[in-house]
């Protein structure tokens, strides 16, 4: 089985814009501290595979920076896609539930949409609420564990 892994934690302050990779995140009960996504809320947590933002660097035709789609955990060695509301993810101390695949797209009023010029998140992106606290940091291992 390939390993599943960490490549980059990002956290912005803002809805809406590109995030920047930081060397940890905290993860508490509403989600990453000190990002504008942190709530009460299903959508606490964003992922997107390392995978899913080369399909669209070949469609741009430019290198993309990991955070860059506003995604708080970039991964690598799993189609995240493909996962299902309830599936589950352990990053070192961390447990999540995978609650939401996609989002709608908000289009030319985004500043991710106004700078990458397209959007991977609706179609690719996952969203996940905190089951356990913790602290996740590039290269720590993902375990999957799926519903079913």
């Amino acid at each position: 089985m390939n390993t599943i892994k960490v490549l980059s934690v990002n956290v912005s302050e803002e809805k809406g814009v590109i995030k920047k990779p930081v060397k940890e995140i905290n993860i508490t009960e509403k989600g990453v501290e000190n990002d504008a996504h942190a709530g009460d809320w299903h959508r606490q947590i964003s992922l997107l595979a390392k995978e899913s933002i080369e399909k669209f660097e070949e469609v741009l035709g430019r290198k993309l920076e990991f955070g860059e789609f506003a995604e708080n955990i970039t991964t690598e060695g799993i189609t995240l896609y493909t996962m299902k509301p309830g599936d589950k993810l352990s990053i070192a101390d961390v447990e999540m539930e995978v609650t939401q695949i996609g989002k709608k797209c908000h289009g030319e009023g985004c500043a991710i949409f106004s700078q990458v010029g397209k959007c991977v998140m609706p179609k690719e992106g996952i969203f996940a609420k905190v089951l356990k606290t913790g602290r996740i940091k590039a290269g720590d291992e993902i375990i999957y564990t799926s519903k079913e």
